[in-house]
């Protein structure tokens, strides 16, 4: 079988600013040429998640839907435009949803969409490695991701 990608790109490349590249389309007759950057399962998980609080707003909705306010909180370190930046990019790729209820003052929810409660095993697998390689170091765990229910 052969390798159609090098995943050996950073994940810092894969988090970087510019058009997402699972969101670039094509024509469906345009030939199916083997880009890296869009066709590397590695990479294109990276790039879902590699945004600086993306994992960890995908890890605190997980149990349930949660408010921005909630949000702010749970990822204290985000400013709410970087917050808000990276709940859009999660909405345009398809793993979060935004509800908005019609009252007053408007009341705006965000939850795992069916597709983003896919990226649980990921974030656990992730976490329960980073966890052994901190330990490896001598270092203990220490940030706002706690185990999950």
């Amino acid at each position: 079988m052969s390798n159609c990608c090098s995943c050996s790109a950073s994940a810092a490349a894969a988090s970087s600013s510019g058009p997402h590249p699972l969101n670039e389309s094509r024509s469906p007759s345009a030939p199916a040429t083997c880009s890296p950057e869009s066709r590397c399962p590695v990479e294109a998980t990276l790039g879902l998640v590699g945004g600086k609080y993306k994992a960890l707003i995908l890890w605190k909705l997980i149990p349930g839907p949660m408010r921005f306010s909630e949000l702010r909180r749970a990822v204290p370190a985000a400013t709410p435009k970087m917050l808000t930046q990276q709940l859009r990019e999660l909405e345009e790729d398809g793993l979060v949803h935004r509800e908005i209820f019609p009252v007053i003052p408007p009341r705006v929810e965000y939850s795992l969409t069916e597709f983003g409660h896919t990226i649980r095993p990921v974030l656990e697998s992730m976490y329960t490695w980073g966890t052994g390689y901190l330990e490896h170091r001598g270092l203990k765990a220490c940030c706002s991701m706690e185990p999950l229910p």
